[in-house]
C-alpha cells in the first residue's frame, strides 16, 4: 500500500528522547525555524549511559551543517578526541592505526606510488595523525608551539552528557517537549493520526519521526515495514559492556578494537571513565563464557557488566507515509566502525534538506530518493563491516574460521577483487565508489592492507624511495611526539585559550 503526505507539513512530532530524537528534532527545527516540533518521551525509560564514539561526520554535521557553537559543545558534553582507531587486528603484533585522514591514498612526491604500497608489517604509522595517535597525542604542534586543530577528527562523549546537552540545544532553539508514556497509535489513511498518551491526551502531528529505538514503534510495529536482516554478513548479536574509573591511565585519543576469541572488544576513554566493551555471537560463546572472556581481559572492570542483545539489518524503507524512522529505529548495525551517530546525522540532515527543497510538501520522488539514499548508507556500512571480519587472521578459533569461510561481503565483493588483483592502487576511487560512500577507498585500503591481505602486485622499493619512507615516518613519528595530548588540549579549551573560528 503506498501513502503519500497530501498536506504542507507544520508540524513534526518525533517520538523518543535519546540521542537519535534529540538529534532530529534539533537539526529540523534549526534549519526550518518555522516549523513546530515537539518530542515525545518518557523519562521511566531512562538514558543508555554508556560511551559513544563517533566519526568526523559528527562534527561536521553540528559545527559545518547546523553552524554550532564548538565551545558551546566542548563545555556542555565535554567530549574528548577520537582521532580514529587502533585495530588489534590483522597478523601485525601491534595491529595498525586508521585515522581519519586520508593517509593510505597520499602520495609523496619523491616517491612513484602511493603509500598503501609501501606499507608491512612493520610499519608503524602512514602520516602525522597516525604517528599522533602511536604517541597517545590528539593534534600536532605548529611552529608556533600552538596546536593545529584540524578537522580531522571525531570524538568520544558519554551519552548522558550528549543527552543533557542536546536537550538544552533543543530547548534553546524551540522545541517543544511532553513527557509522556504512548499507550496506542492510532492509524489513519496517510499513517499515524496521533499518538495518545497513558494519560489520555493526544499529540497529533503532519509527520511522524520514529526515534523509538530497537521497539521502532511506529515505523516497524505500526506501519509494518518489512526487515531485511545482516546475519549473513554480521555474525555477532550480543554485546556485554562495562568500565572502570581513570586513575593515571593517559586518555588515548582513539577508539581500540581488539580481537577476542568469538568476536571483539571496545576501548572507549573519556576523561574521567574508560568504557569497554565485547561485542560476540552468541552463535559460538555463552553470555557466560564471554562475561568470563570479558573480565580476564579486563580486570580493572569497577561496575557489574550487562549484556544487550541485538540484531543488525534494517527497515526496507525509512519513509513510509508520514513516518520517518531515525537511528535504530530504523536499523542497527554493530558498533564496529561507531557509526551509529553518523547515521543520526546523516538522516536528519537528509529529512531537513527533503523538507526545505519540497517547501514542507514532499513529493513521492523526493521521499523515494530519501529511502534510496539512506538505505544505500546502511548497506555501505554492512558491507564495510564484512571485510573486518571476512580477512582478520589474528586468532584461530570457531569463531574466525566461520567468519573466514562463510562471510557474505555482499556490495564490497568488487572493491575487494580490485584489491586482490591490483593491490592499493587508486584507479578504482573514482569508479568503484558512489560519493556518498562515507568510508571510500581510504576505509577500505585501511582495512585491507592493515590486514595483510595478499594482493597481485606486491611492490619492492628501489633503494632511494625505501630511504625516502624510513626518514618521512621518522620525521612524522618526531612529530607525533611532539603533539598535544588530550589532557592538554582540554585544559587550553578550559582556560579560553583556544578559539573557533
Amino acid at each position: 500500500m503506498v501513502m503519500n503526505i497530501s498536506r504542507k507539513i507544520e508540524k513534526v512530532v518525533v517520538l523518543g528522547g535519546g540521542s537519535a530524537g534529540l538529534i532530529a528534532a534539533l537539526t529540523v527545527k534549526k534549519m526550518l525555524p518555522e516549523l513546530k516540533v515537539e518530542v515525545v518521551h518518557s523519562v521511566e525509560l531512562g538514558v543508555i549511559g554508556v560511551g559513544e564514539g563517533t566519526t568526523a561526520a559528527f562534527p561536521r554535521h553540528f559545527f559545518e551543517y547546523l553552524k554550532m557553537d564548538p565551545m558551546g559543545f566542548y563545555l556542555g558534553a565535554e567530549p574528548v578526541w577520537k582521532m580514529g582507531i587502533h585495530f588489534k587486528w590483522g597478523p601485525q603484533t601491534q595491529g595498525f592505526y586508521y585515522s581519519f585522514q586520508h593517509e593510505y591514498k597520499s602520495r609523496w612526491p619523491e616517491m612513484s606510488r602511493n603509500t598503501g604500497f609501501y606499507c608491512t608489517e612493520q610499519t608503524p604509522w602512514l602520516g602525522i595523525a597516525s604517528a599522533c595517535m602511536a604517541h597517545n597525542k590528539v593534534f600536532p604542534r605548529k611552529p608556533d608551539g600552538s596546536p593545529h586543530f584540524h578537522k580531522g577528527h571525531a570524538f568520544h562523549i558519554e551519552n548522558i552528557k550528549l543527552i543533557g546537552w542536546l536537550t538544552g540545544e533543543c530547548r534553546r532553539a524551540g522545541v517543544e517537549f511532553t513527557e509522556g508514556k504512548v499507550s496506542r497509535v492510532e492509524r489513519g489513511a496517510e499513517g499515524v493520526e496521533f499518538l495518545e498518551l497513558e494519560d489520555g491526551r493526544q499529540v497529533a502531528g503532519d509527520l511522524f519521526v520514529d526515534a523509538s529505538g530497537f521497539r521502532s514503534e511506529l515505523l516497524g510495529r505500526t506501519m509494518g515495514e518489512e526487515y531485511i536482516s545482516f546475519e549473513k554478513s554480521l555474525f555477532c548479536d550480543h554485546a556485554v559492556i562495562a568500565g572502570w574509573p581513570r586513575t593515571t591511565e593517559p586518555v588515548q585519543p582513539y577508539t581500540v578494537a581488539e580481537t577476542m576469541d568469538a568476536g571483539w572488544c571496545w576501548r572507549i576513554d573519556h576523561e574521567h571513565w574508560i568504557n569497554r566493551g565485547y561485542v560476540y555471537s552468541s552463535r559460538f560463546i555463552s553470555d557466560e563464557d564471554a562475561l568470563a572472556e570479558f573480565r580476564r581481559k579486563n580486570p580493572k572492570l569497577a561496575n557489574e557488566p550487562r549484556v544487550v542483545r541485538f540484531k543488525s539489518g534494517r527497515y526496507k524503507r525509512q519513509w513510509v507515509g508520514n513516518v520517518v524512522g531515525i537511528g535504530n529505529a530504523v536499523g542497527f548495525v554493530e558498533p564496529l566502525e561507531a557509526t551509529a551517530l553518523q547515521v543520526i546525522c546523516v538522516e536528519s540532515s537528509t529529512l531537513a534538506d527533503t523538507l526545505k527543497d519540497s517547501l514542507c510538501e514532499p513529493t513521492p520522488s523526493l521521499i523515494d530518493l530519501y529511502n534510496r539514499y539512506n538505505s544505500r548508507q546502511w548497506d555501505d556500512i554492512r558491507d564495510f563491516l564484512s571485510i573486518h571480519y571476512a580477512f582478520n587472521r589474528r586468532l584461530d578459533t570457531p569463531f574466525w574460521r566461520a567468519c573466514q569461510e562463510e562471510t557474505d561481503i555482499a556490495g564490497a565483493a568488487e572493491i575487494v577483487r580490485f584489491y586482490q588483483e591490483n593491490g592499493p592502487s587508486l584507479v578504482a576511487d573514482a569508479v568503484l565508489f558512489d560519493p556518498t560512500n562515507s568510508f571510500g577507498l581510504e576505509g577500505y585500503l585501511a582495512m585491507l592492507v592493515g590486514q595483510g591481505v595478499p594482493h597481485g602486485k606486491p611492490w619492492s622499493p628501489p633503494p632511494a624511495e625505501a630511504k625516502v619512507w624510513r626518514d618521512r615516518l621518522a620525521a612524522y613519528g618526531q612529530h607525533g611526539a611532539r603533539g598535544y595530548s588530550a589532557e592538554e588540549c582540554l585544559s587550553l579549551i578550559r582556560a579560553g585559550k583556544i578559539k573557533f573560528s
